[in-house]
């Protein structure tokens, strides 16, 4: 999971670095949102392929999306300023501890708590589609807020059922990468939402 987060900071800060590969990937519309699609692609078929191909081959197609994703992020260099991004981070990466370590001694079952999570996930992006609309600056806040908190739950959710995944030995050669790939998606969803609240744009 360390490793997809460092392959997606070196290419977000690459990309948004370099005048001409802004040009073509923030500036062209179309080819960003073909990135986007390619995104949800490639971590929709994540799961079926981790099942049936070779350790090598799920570990590209993890670093591919880690990738792909520093490619679509980029955009957030252009948003906020370089000291928001980076404290930020760092908040994220001291909740995310504390919530996987919660996660990890707990001993209440947590099955609930993640059952509403995902539930409350599909509410929050249907909000954020009507958003889109709206575009509601109080509205945007309160999804946020409800963001954190859905990906907080989430952290300490999946590290609990890693746990007891990989406690029951029944576990596939590929499952530490689907692993990683559960805990990045709550580690970059947690810390766009805290962006979106404590990022300090640009003038």
């Amino acid at each position: 999971m360390a490793a997809g987060l460092g392959v997606t900071g070196l290419v977000a800060m690459l990309v948004a670095s370099s005048p001409a590969a802004r040009e073509v990937i923030l500036g062209n519309r179309l080819v960003f949102y073909v990135l986007l699609f390619a995104q949800l692609g490639l971590v929709l078929a994540f799961n079926r392929v981790a099942v049936r191909a070779s350790t090598g081959v799920v570990a590209a197609t993890f670093f591919a999306y880690a990738a792909l994703t520093g490619t679509t992020l980029s955009v957030i260099f252009l948003v906020y300023t370089s000291a928001s991004i980076a404290s930020v981070f760092f908040i994220t990466a001291g909740a995310f501890a504390g919530l996987s370590a919660v996660g990890l001694v707990t001993k209440r079952d947590l099955s609930a708590v993640g059952r509403f999570a995902i539930f409350a996930l599909i509410g929050l992006i249907i909000a954020s589609l009507v958003n889109l609309f709206l575009a509601s600056s109080g509205f945007q806040f309160l999804i946020s807020v409800v963001g954190v908190l859905i990906f907080a739950a989430l952290t300490a959710y999946d590290t609990q059922k890693l746990k007891n995944i990989f406690a029951s030995g029944d576990v596939h050669a590929n499952m530490p990468l689907v692993g990683a790939l559960m805990l990045y998606l709550d580690f970059i969803n947690m810390f766009l939402f805290l962006l979106q609240l404590f990022g300090r744009r640009r003038d």
